[in-house]
């Protein structure tokens, strides 16, 4: 079982996401940061489940999928994961890949 680490970019992320999503609805916010969470937290047990990208400088990486929200991490060779950020599938990710 490999571990998962948050980067504070992600954090940032997340923030973000639940300041957008709260000035309208705070307990969506909540739930729907609970849930990206959680989602990253389970790749711990399966880091490959996500689907393969590549980011413009050539590294690959991996995509899990949350409702609308891509989770973008790296796996290394310890089956460890480094979350890199959280992204609605409106934006274009190769711009912060």
């Amino acid at each position: 079982m490999g571990q998962v680490v948050w980067t504070s970019e992600a954090e940032r992320w997340l923030s973000g996401i639940h300041d957008y999503i709260a000035a309208d609805n705070p307990a969506a916010a909540q739930r729907t940061v609970q849930g990206i969470f959680e989602k990253g937290l389970s790749l711990a047990d399966l880091p490959e489940r996500g689907y393969p990208h590549i980011s413009r400088s050539g590294e690959p990486l991996r995509i899990l999928l949350y409702g609308h929200y891509r989770i973008a991490y790296p796996v290394d060779d310890h089956q460890d994961v480094n979350i890199l950020g959280v992204f609605h599938g409106a934006l274009d990710i190769q711009r912060y890949l």
